[in-house]
């Protein structure tokens, strides 16, 4: 049983929490959140203790690993606080802001001796996984192109709006399309070439679309945060193969092959003890209980790690760089 601790209360935290209660080898014990009224949400919700800072925390709970969700430009200096602690680290992406700040988290982790992993979820939700698996099997030909889709209206529900702030998320294209730019690179390589086009306003760039060549594959990526309000939140892919297609557009992950009937495959479906769904986790279930499982094992993280988490900003970044250079 491994004793965890959350570092943020919000909507990434809470989801975090619902995770741990499902997982057997995982006890939730303690939370921290500057904000005192979230702390004590958490304390009523999981009958675990609320602290104001992680230092309080950290000095006050014997724990294995801190689990990581606040914003974006606090992830460097929460990190080095749990690896100068001794503490494994779980930390929600975008990594950093800099690759300076990546760096610093990497080494900070590899000197205490802890182990790093960013929650890049995509590459564990149950359907992209599911799309991995194929092209990697070869079931369906060589994968010739892929469109990744994502878009939704801002997400004005941060604490005091720190979405907003280019300096401390981001923009929408480090903190929404990242995720694309990450499951590109873990689908596909290194591309060859990349060329991103977009709109950016006061809050960064809020809308990007990015052609990646892979060298006989094509990645087109497309993610945005500027949408109207009440715009629903969309994920969506359709990959296409020699003999066949994956597709996930507005329904379930259907796949179509040469000569025979188009399938939809089934995902587990878990119910968490705090209630909910727990596929309305997906990702989040899947990439903690991972986390956890190699905690356990010492075995080394292979899915993703903190060099291709870096590596993922590094594009991301360029991809920005691009856009604001036009």
């Amino acid at each position: 049983m491994l004793k965890i601790a959350i570092v943020g209360c919000g909507f990434m935290g809470r989801m975090h929490a619902n995770v741990y209660s499902s997982l057997p080898n995982a006890e939730l014990v303690a939370v921290a959140d500057r904000r005192c009224g979230q702390a004590d949400d958490f304390r009523s919700a999981f009958g675990i203790p609320g602290y104001d800072s992680l230092d309080a925390l950290l000095s006050s709970e014997n724990i294995d690993a801190v689990d990581i969700c606040l914003p974006t430009f606090l992830h460097k200096e929460a990190t080095l606080q749990a690896a100068r602690a001794g503490k494994h680290v779980f930390c929600e992406k975008p990594m950093a802001l800099t690759l300076d700040e990546a760096d610093e988290m990497i080494v900070a982790c590899e000197d205490a001796g802890v182990r790093l992993m960013i929650g890049h979820c995509i590459r564990f939700w149950p359907e992209y996984a599911y799309l991995k698996n194929v092209a990697q099997e070869g079931t369906l030909g060589k994968l010739l192109s892929v469109n990744l889709t994502r878009y939704g209206e801002f997400p004005h529900w941060s604490s005091e709006n720190w979405l907003a702030d280019e300096q401390k998320s981001g923009g929408g294209a480090l903190d929404m399309h990242i995720h694309d730019t990450d499951f590109a690179l873990y689908l596909l390589g290194d591309p060859k070439r990349i060329a991103s086009f977009g709109s950016i306003d006061e809050r960064g760039v809020g809308q990007i679309f990015t052609t990646m060549d892979f060298g006989g594959s094509i990645a087109h990526l497309e993610g945005g945060w500027n949408l109207p309000g009440k715009t629903p939140f969309r994920m969506s892919f359709r990959a296409i193969f020699e003999r066949g297609a994956a597709i996930m557009e507005c329904g379930p992950l259907t796949i179509y092959a040469d000569g025979a009937e188009p399938v939809q495959p089934a995902f587990e479906k878990m119910t968490a003890e705090t209630g909910g769904n727990i596929s309305d986790l997906g990702g989040y279930f899947h990439e903690l209980k991972y986390f956890l499982d190699k905690l356990e094992s010492g075995e080394p993280f292979e899915i993703t790690t903190p060099q291709t988490s870096r590596r993922s900003l590094e594009v991301a970044l360029e991809e920005i760089r691009q856009v604001k250079s036009r």
